[in-house]
């Protein structure tokens, strides 16, 4: 059964979907227009047909997991207002790309895609976590797409058997921070009770997660969007285009500015020259 919504305002799939916060959507027609993706155990195709969206699901799975994921209960435009006030530059990059929205990721996948993101680029990151989800992850009834295996099952596992994902030394990391998420030394319960500042510190008792990582994590994983992952690229949008402002002062959606102004800054590399 499909379901066909209007797109809310703000919502652009590439700009969404292909912007470094999941690794598990693909374009599979030339236009842009279709997508196919996973998240928390359910397939699903998304077709932009003119000023509609068409979402491949049952009425339940749009309203109890789709809705909530691409975050369609939030008023993009009026965040993107509030935004576009701080900052002439900012002011631009919204208007560039105003189809950018967080997505409401699952945390345990969002975790293991930026363990497995260090040092790495997209189309590597996807092929990792795709042959991760078909080692490892069950069958998502009606699709070819395998679920994003569990914690407890990535904890029962050895590095040997890892070896097919080919992720090199982020192996070492997966296993750690499956067998501390399930000996409950790393509480996702608490992570997302509590102020960010808890979850950065209880994400870094996992091997491998640093600053960036558990930065990401937080906004895409547990929607903490207060948080402004700064990569050696967001440095440098600070450092070169507004070196009197911090992340602090973007407020509450200071991820969301994140979002436009990384993705801004490399359509705009003349900025830098």
């Amino acid at each position: 059964m499909s379901e066909v919504v209007s797109i809310p305002a703000c919502f652009d799939l590439p700009e969404t979907l292909d912007c470094g916060q999941a690794f598990r959507w693909r374009c599979i027609e030339e236009d842009g227009s279709l997508w196919e993706g996973a998240a928390f155990g359910k397939a699903l195709r998304l077709r932009r047909e003119g000023d509609k969206l068409l979402l491949f699901c049952t009425k339940e799975e749009f309203q109890t997991i789709w809705t909530p994921y691409f975050d369609l209960s939030t008023d993009y435009p009026r965040l993107r207002e509030s935004l576009a006030s701080i900052d002439p530059l900012l002011k631009d990059a919204c208007s560039f790309a105003p189809g950018i929205r967080l997505l409401c990721q699952e945390p345990w996948e969002a975790l293991c895609s930026f363990l497995i993101s260090q040092n790495n680029h997209i189309p590597r990151i996807k092929g990792i976590i795709e042959r991760l989800c078909g080692e490892f992850g069950s069958s998502i009834p009606g699709s070819e797409l395998h679920a994003f295996p569990g914690p407890e099952r990535l904890a029962s596992l050895s590095l040997e058997q890892l070896s097919p994902l080919r992720a090199g030394f982020r192996a070492k990391y997966l296993l750690d921070a499956a067998r501390k998420v399930v000996s409950g030394e790393v509480d996702f319960q608490a992570i997302i009770r509590e102020e960010a500042d808890f979850g950065r510190q209880e994400l870094q008792k996992i091997s491998g997660v640093g600053p960036k990582v558990a930065e990401c994590t937080l906004l895409y994983g547990f929607h903490k969007t207060s948080c402004f992952p700064m990569d050696v690229w967001m440095k440098r949008v600070m450092t070169k285009l507004l070196p009197d402002r911090t992340p602090a002062e973007f407020g509450e959606y200071a991820g969301l500015a994140q979002q436009y102004l990384f993705h801004y800054s490399r359509m705009h590399k003349e900025l830098f020259l």
